[in-house]
């Protein structure tokens, strides 16, 4: 049997996990600092190297664990910058994760699962339905393959969990992926700078509150009455507009923080003047901030997006009622990076 049908693959384990082990095998807890320290701060991929390790405890962890990272197969360039990379898993599913730079951040775009159970019906990723999770693995190497790559001016500075997947709806690797993320043993990101999105499974968001990661939600409301909203997101069937946003005012936030609304601006649907009006009825007493999101539109979609002046119109509403509201542009629209667009385009063209 080959090695690697054996171990584990170190970028899935969790501070904690790692200490029961070296308990196991009699071995001082504090050398787990040190094995993250070679692994996340110093990029070490060979235990072999890591020097301030016995031989036998590097001997012991190369039996045990193995080190992969999603293999990147390609890039596709937008004309904003924006890089587009598709990655090869373990075992042979692809995902997509989108690199996007702007003049103060550097953001990263990542996926929770290879398509998406959930069938929104603006979403392209909902086209190729639930292939499964991502492990915990998968999820931050996807970042750490990206970054490897990426000169230093370039190095990913923020991340939004709103790529191919409902991130909630793979709820244990998610949090070990953030867990890894935000420990300041491990890859020592601020939680300011990582935002987790959600259709509202507020089971879910109820189980994340538990977790105390302090990490910013992003709810994708996109409809401001339920019949609305359950044309466009089934989900809304289960948990409708009015138990979403009861959890979210119920929701803990830590001071100065707010929740993100999305809301997909799709032309005829839900973009009128009395949208707006219900948007703000709703969100009164949320503490949140409201992206709208003009749609970009893709071949086999039946909607389009609205006009400049219908989307100002609904933006000014919301101001003149005193939310936070901004146009959010799309990003890497031309190389179908942008909001729902990732559907993995090799797995499309295999299955077509």
């Amino acid at each position: 049997m080959n090695r690697l049908d054996i171990s584990r693959n170190f970028f899935g384990i969790s501070e904690l996990e790692l200490q029961e082990k070296f308990s196991d095998w009699k071995v001082e807890t504090y050398r787990v600092h040190q094995v993250f320290t070679w692994v996340y701060h110093y990029h070490c991929r060979d235990f072999n190297e890591m020097t301030n390790l016995s031989k036998s405890l590097r001997s012991q962890l190369a039996e045990n664990f193995h080190f992969a990272l999603p293999q990147i197969q390609s890039r596709t360039h937008s004309k904003d910058g924006s890089i587009k990379y598709l990655l090869e898993l373990e075992d042979g599913a692809v995902v997509e994760s989108v690199w996007m730079p702007s003049e103060s951040r550097k953001t990263l775009c990542l996926s929770t699962q290879v398509g998406c159970r959930l069938n929104c019906s603006f979403c392209l990723t909902a086209s190729l339905g639930l292939k499964r999770n991502l492990n915990t693995a998968e999820i931050i190497g996807q970042h750490l393959a990206i970054n490897a790559e990426l000169k230093e001016e370039d190095q990913i500075t923020n991340i939004v969990f709103m790529g191919m997947g409902e991130p909630l709806d793979n709820l244990g690797p998610v949090v070990g992926a953030l867990r890894l993320m935000i420990s300041p043993q491990a890859m020592k990101i601020s939680t300011r700078k990582v935002t987790v999105s959600t259709s509202g499974l507020v089971d879910k968001m109820k189980a994340f509150q538990n977790e105390n990661l302090s990490i910013n939600l992003a709810i994708s409301l996109n409809a401001s009455d339920n019949a609305t909203r359950d044309r466009l997101m089934p989900i809304n069937k289960k948990y409708p507009i009015e138990v979403l946003i009861e959890c979210l005012k119920q929701y803990p936030l830590k001071p100065q923080r707010r929740h993100t609304i999305e809301y997909v601006l799709l032309a005829g649907i839900n973009d009128s003047d009395e949208d707006a009006q219900r948007l703000a009825k709703w969100l009164k007493g949320v503490p949140s901030k409201i992206n709208l999101i003009p749609f970009n539109s893709f071949d086999s979609s039946e909607y389009r997006p609205p006009s400049k002046e219908r989307v100002l119109k609904f933006q000014n509403y919301l101001i003149e009622q005193n939310f936070s509201a901004f146009i959010r542009q799309n990003r890497a629209t031309d190389i179908l990076g942008a909001c729902g667009q990732l559907a993995a385009q090799s797995e499309a063209s295999a299955t077509s």
